[in-house]
């Protein structure tokens, strides 16, 4: 009968699009949950400070390679090493290319990327060195030695992005702070896990800006 069939088919669609709708809720529920976890075991590294000591800085990529951070397997010893690779532009800047490449992992530097170190770095090198201990705007910022670098987080530095296009799940960072002496404000340095091998690469930093002038170039010292 005509009209009994339209019922069974009118109740057949709504269980079917119940049915859907059920799933997609789980589907999104799930994902949700998931990017919750993640986002929940970065936070859990909250409120920490971590020095690390260089007996040298290093001059070369093999140099770099050698130091006991090079493992990559913390964020705060990828930024130290990020910092202590930077310090080596004015001697070599091709050297500092290839550090930072080793500590991009695989994303390299773009030639945009290597002409922005050239404008920022070019006869201020000073200002990489005024993130270690002891180095000053009046000392023309000498570390003393060993070279010393806090790295240290804050409550927004752990990030889980849900909308990354990798296949291993969320992309995890972490946004990390360092102290310049020359400047008022801290500055960040961001490095993302590749979940595969456990290593924090270093994604993106803002390390670079002007700071005060060192002593010797201040005309009105």
């Amino acid at each position: 009968m005509p009209l009994f069939d339209n019922l069974a088919n009118q109740a057949a669609r709504s269980l079917g699009n119940a049915a859907k709708n059920a799933a997609n809720s789980a589907a999104r529920n799930t994902a949700h949950n998931v990017s919750q976890a993640a986002a929940g075991g970065l936070r859990n590294l909250q409120n920490k400070r971590e020095t690390v000591t260089f007996q040298a800085l290093p001059q070369s990529v093999a140099e770099l390679q050698a130091l006991p951070q090079a493992g990559l397997a913390s964020p705060y010893g990828t930024a130290a090493l990020a910092i202590a690779a930077l310090c080596a532009y004015e001697q070599n800047p091709q050297a500092v290319v290839e550090m930072l490449n080793f500590l991009r992992g695989p994303r390299p530097l773009t030639p945009h990327d290597v002409q922005f170190l050239r404008d920022r770095l070019q006869g201020k090198t000073y200002k990489t060195f005024s993130f270690f201990a002891g180095a000053t705007p009046q000392n023309n910022y000498t570390p003393v030695q060993p070279y010393r670098v806090t790295v240290f987080d804050n409550p927004h530095s752990w990030v889980s992005e849900d909308s990354s296009q990798s296949s291993a799940g969320p992309a995890q960072y972490a946004r990390l702070l360092m102290q310049s002496s020359g400047a008022d404000s801290p500055r960040f340095i961001m490095m993302r896990l590749k979940p595969s091998t456990g290593q924090w690469f270093l994604w993106e930093h803002q390390l670079l800006p002007d700071i005060r002038v060192p002593a010797a170039a201040d005309a009105w010292t």
